[in-house]
């Protein structure tokens, strides 16, 4: 049986101790890890990725040690030049990425962030680390760095399924971009539509968005539930989540690819 991924989530707590930062943008509750295990059980997956939190700053600790007591997950750090760690040493300790933000808007930048020119800085080192980049952006900010993308060193990693906005649906140039980029094999993605639907009653106008994504690059596609749902009231319901992405792609070929090979090819 093949193992299947949860390819982005993020815990939080106990914070007595794993205290957030005293400069952090938001204030979550605790996330713990035996809370995320459960999940994972319920939903019969058997690894899963965890995206260090802003509201942790530089405090890499809970990640670190969540993945020395879980051998089946893998970790995302946030990181930036000044960062005083190791990379050399990252991939032993279960890190696959680290995770950079280049989004359109006044909120592109904030506490516990790293920019595109960290990434632009660090990409070299990151290639001769094994590790790969991620990127939080979105579909109005993707047309002005296509080329930079283009041209990266390591595989690079878009989350959140590229902040494409539904109201100007599947050929708006952002996203025509979006799709440029899964066609070139040098882009993964995360499959991971809610947030880009947060307006909508159901999610239903999402699946034009996921046929397409399924249409560009199959073998470039992940899942990722984005639990615990940060700043979503009320939360979506993890296992809906799965059912849709399951129901949206149809084939079942296709859906192994997302849930099991394609992850264990970019985080084994």
């Amino acid at each position: 049986m093949n193992s299947k991924w949860d390819c982005h989530a993020h815990v939080f707590g106990p914070f007595e101790n794993y205290p957030l930062a005293a400069g952090r943008s938001y204030s979550p509750n605790e996330a713990r890890l035996e809370d995320y295990l459960s999940l994972l059980a319920s939903l019969n997956l058997q690894h899963g990725v965890l995206v260090h939190p802003s509201a942790y700053g530089q405090s890499f600790e809970l990640l670190l040690d969540c993945l020395e007591r879980e051998k089946s997950l893998r970790g995302v750090i946030v990181i930036n030049p000044s960062t005083e760690i190791d990379l050399q040493e990252l991939r032993g300790k279960g890190i696959r990425a680290a995770r950079f933000s280049a989004r359109s808007g006044a909120s592109t930048n904030f506490f516990g962030s790293a920019s595109f020119e960290d990434y632009q800085s660090l990409r070299t080192q990151l290639r001769d680390a094994g590790l790969h980049a991620e990127l939080w952006t979105d579909c109005k900010m993707l047309p002005l760095i296509e080329k930079e993308l283009l041209a990266s060193p390591v595989d690079v990693v878009i989350d959140h399924m590229g902040g494409f906005d539904v109201n100007l649906g599947v050929n708006d140039p952002g996203f025509q971009c979006l799709l440029r980029l899964m066609d070139s094999g040098k882009i993964w993605l995360k499959l991971c539509a809610y947030r880009n639907l947060l307006q909508d009653a159901t999610m239903d106008r999402g699946r034009a968005f996921h046929e397409k994504l399924l249409q560009a690059n199959p073998d470039r596609l992940v899942w990722g539930t984005d639990w615990p749902h940060l700043n979503v009231s009320p939360p979506p319901h993890t296992s809906t989540l799965l059912e849709t992405v399951s129901k949206w792609t149809q084939d079942d070929t296709v859906l192994t690819k997302i849930l099991s090979s394609n992850p264990q090819q970019l985080y084994q």
